[in-house]
């Protein structure tokens, strides 16, 4: 999409675009908060292991309501995990990995692969 059609796109949601905080500047108890939680923890497995935008919110299927998943995602857009873009009706999900990883070296593969582990072990 070029960056005219993003701005059309932006300014045509009745949304508020999504604030995104910059790993840097998020405290290591920040994101091991956002870690913690067992849903958050299930929707950065998923990011993980889909390209970037091509997720949207509604195709997780996680037994939370829209408005609860919509604080699992400030949580993580706050921790500087997630990035997000509104795409039509949609919004679409990348995982800020690569940033993330350079400030809290393997902390993301610590948490994947502790539940690959887990669900080995049974």
């Amino acid at each position: 999409m070029t960056a005219h059609r993003q701005r059309a796109a932006a300014t045509t949601s009745h949304r508020t675009p999504p604030v995104h905080t910059d790993p840097g500047d998020v405290p290591l108890e920040t994101a091991l908060l956002a870690l913690a939680d067992p849903v958050r923890q299930s929707l950065v497995r998923e990011l993980a292991g889909a390209g970037d935008w091509e997720r949207s919110c509604g195709s997780f299927d996680v037994p939370v309501t829209k408005a609860t998943l919509s604080r699992h995602f400030a949580v993580l857009r706050e921790a500087g995990l997630l990035e997000q873009r509104d795409a039509g009706s949609k919004r679409l999900n990348r995982l800020r990995r690569a940033e993330f990883d350079e400030h809290f070296p393997g902390l993301l593969d610590l948490v994947l692969r502790h539940h690959a582990e887990g669900l080995g072990a049974g």
